[in-house]
């Protein structure tokens, strides 16, 4: 590792000191708007900025970028940064093969493809073909392969994809014998995929929307189709809808037997309602098995007529149940595997009488063989404390699984399931980095009200606890998801310069089951905000860091929880990373799919007490304007994010910029075709996380190593 040299040192300290000075914000767009939620007014006045397509926003939005451009190309070790991460991504990356038809099919990415390229060979011992690249779809990697969904005959391939981030999906139909794109075309679907029953398939699609709003207008009356091949779209048959609830959404699931279809709807509560009904009787009613959406219900299989139930009904941590096809109501459910002192994340089925489940136990993966009766066979021995995902079917017993962890790049491993052994198949070398420089170790911290909260911390071996470290927390905690180890290629670079980075599991998130998740959601939500300042004092008073070296990153409701903390405790971190946030809290609910989040926040139209609660935290509306110092933030959003409208980003900086909240920075970067982050080509996350990991180092006076 080479040191920069003198005059760049010295050039960077006097950037630090003059940046942030130097800064003239645009001015907003703005008007005299007030809201008025039960009887208590709050202004809005940069609500110009939610229309993405006005021409002030568009110039608003030039001004911004260019204003942030400006700051960023002057830092000095930029370019050096962009190019060590160029090289960090640039290693095979391998997929999970599984098989079809006799096919074996998996991605792979060599090095720096934007997109991973879908390859399929009959025999793993022999050189693939490429079956489908998306790096073709586009000039520039903007267009993400979303799924692929395989007709049972094998004959058909239809696939799903994304353009510039959006959540809007199309769907195209492969000969997969030919691999030649056969004409049928469906536009305005979104959150689907394709279920295929003989020469057709069903998908969830929304009205087309109004042009010009493709992007902001609330999305209502998801709906169910069926697509016969050879037919336009406009042929398509409506299979089902629900008028008087616009707001779930809807999705279909057919078996290999293509006996029955499956209806689940959701988006108003924190589970799922579940339907079935004969594919076999035209004139076949629907049977309902859970009729509300306060259980999480998923079929897995059916096998000879008993139907494989993965549920939170009754078991907070989860359990795997059964039902017949003939009484399928939930009162007729009956428990196989019960639920157990870890959380049941996972249940793959392999050859004809075997399963395998995945547990999470404290934030990290554990796996075990069991019989279709229910009897647990044994626990799969995992390489470390890490994650876990397995390729299996039912119709042959080969296995595979995927194992990562923070400083171990994804590795596959087949799995002999008679045998219990495990045999690398493939792995990941990443030129100038070895994993056994760096260590793992999971802390447990109490938060506010006393609760323990788990954190991994991973460091490079022999790091003193001096107190001068510099930590990059990352949090979530909402949705019910859960933060395991991972492995990131970007994170590599904040580590060999002798970096931290912690990764806090707070309430709202799901690494304990529904009882963890509801810690953190509607009139709990404060919880999660105290869980995450809680780690950042911990690492404090352990010696890790100090207040001056401490940066936060959090992205969609990560986003919300950065912009929420930073509110509550600027004194406490020197640079925020709020990335696609959720930054107004009383009016998320009316964008796109913002209805859908109401489970876990409650909206500003519940009552008083709500509207009187997310106010209290909203960032938007609690930013200081006394003189109060922040952090230097730099917010992040991106023009085709249709998950959290770039509205949320676009007032919360205005608003930022308007205050006086001290000298440090208060950016936002502004993407061009990409959206909420899913598919981003490779080219623009590693520009993305330059310009991140530029920002920090500048504003904490360190100086990146470049090799």
């Amino acid at each position: 590792m080479k040191s920069l040299s003198l005059a760049t040192l010295t050039s960077a300290f006097c950037i630090m000191a003059s940046n942030a000075q130097s800064l003239k914000y645009p001015v907003a767009p703005s008007d005299n708007t007030v809201d008025t939620y039960f009887g208590v007014s709050v202004p809005d006045p940069y609500r110009p900025l939610e229309n993405d397509t006005a021409a002030a926003t568009a110039a608003w939005v030039e001004a911004e970028n260019a204003v942030t451009r400006a700051y960023l190309d002057k830092i000095p070790f930029r370019d050096d940064i962009h190019k060590r991460l160029t090289a960090l991504f640039d290693y095979h990356k391998h997929g999970l093969p599984w098989k079809k038809n006799g096919w074996y099919y998996f991605y792979e990415n060599d090095g720096l493809r934007n997109q991973a390229v879908l390859y399929r060979t009959r025999s793993l011992d022999k050189a693939p073909e490429v079956f489908l690249d998306p790096n073709t779809l586009s000039d520039d990697g903007t267009v993400a392969l979303t799924g692929v969904f395989f007709s049972h005959d094998g004959r058909h391939a239809a696939y799903t994809i994304s353009r510039s981030g959006s959540d809007w999906t199309e769907i195209y139909v492969m000969d997969t014998d030919t691999k030649q794109l056969l004409p049928d075309h469906i536009e305005w679907a979104k959150f689907t995929g394709a279920d295929w029953q003989g020469d057709g398939f069903y998908y969830s699609a929304y009205p087309a929307p109004e042009k010009g709003k493709e992007f902001s207008n609330a999305n209502e009356n998801h709906r169910i189709y069926f697509h016969r091949l050879g037919t336009p779209q406009s042929d398509d048959i409506l299979v089902y809808e629900e008028p008087d609830q616009p707001l779930k959404f809807f999705s279909a699931s057919v078996p290999d037997d293509e006996s029955v279809i499956f209806v689940s709807g959701s988006g108003q509560g924190l589970g799922n309602t579940l339907m079935v009904r004969s594919l076999a009787d035209k004139d076949a009613q629907w049977k309902v098995m859970s009729p509300t959406q306060d259980y999480e219900v998923a079929v897995l299989d059916v096998i000879d007529g008993t139907i494989y139930i993965y549920t939170n009904y009754g078991a907070p941590r989860y359990r795997l149940m059964t039902a017949t096809l003939d009484n399928p109501a939930m009162d007729q459910w009956k428990e196989l595997i019960p639920e157990q002192k870890g959380v049941l994340t996972g249940v793959d089925f392999t050859g004809p009488d075997r399963m395998i489940l995945t547990y999470n136990t404290d934030a990290s993966n554990h796996a075990y063989v069991y019989t279709l009766e229910g009897r647990r066979i044994r626990e799969i021995q995992l390489p470390s404390i890490g994650s876990v995902g397995f390729s299996a079917s039912r119709k042959h017993p080969e296995v595979f699984y995927a194992f990562t962890s923070f400083a171990y790049p994804s590795a596959l491993y087949r799995y002999d399931v008679d045998k219990n052994e495990s045999s690398l198949y493939r792995g990941s070398d990443i030129k100038g980095f070895n994993p056994d420089d760096y260590v793992t170790e999971q802390v447990f911290y109490p938060s506010a009200d006393g609760t323990e909260i788990p954190m991994f911390l991973t460091y490079k071996k022999g790091l003193k606890r001096d107190g001068s470290n510099p930590v990059y927390l990352y949090g979530y905690g909402g949705f019910n998801i859960s933060l395991n180890p991972s492995f990131s290629a970007q994170r590599i670079l904040w580590l060999e310069n002798g970096g931290i980075y912690a990764q806090a599991n707070l309430r709202g998130g799901g690494e304990y089951g529904e009882e963890w998740h509801l810690a953190g959601t509607k009139l709990n939500k404060l919880n999660v905000f105290n869980d995450f300042i809680a780690a950042a004092e911990y690492m404090i008073d352990r010696g890790w860091t100090n207040p001056g070296m401490l940066a936060i990153e959090g992205g969609s409701n990560g986003g919300l929880l950065v912009g929420a903390t930073v509110n509550m405790r600027p004194d406490l971190f020197k640079v925020a990373i709020p990335r696609v946030g959720v930054m107004d809290m009383m009016r998320y609910h009316l964008f796109t799919i913002g209805w859908n989040w109401a489970p876990d926040y409650g909206t500003s139209a519940d009552s008083p007490e709500m509207a009187a609660y997310l106010l209290g935290y909203s960032p938007l509306h609690n930013i200081s304007d006394n003189g109060t110092p922040y952090p230097a933030i730099m917010v992040t959003t991106a023009d085709h994010d249709d998950r959290v409208v770039p509205a949320h980003s676009f007032k919360y900086a205005a608003a930022l910029q308007a205050a006086d909240t001290g000298k440090a920075p208060k950016l936002i970067r502004i993407d061009s075709k990409a959206g909420h982050g899913a598919g981003k080509p490779v080219s623009k996350v590693i520009d993305e996380y330059a310009d991140i990991y530029s920002f920090i180092f500048n504003n904490i006076g360190k100086v990146p190593a470049a090799r």
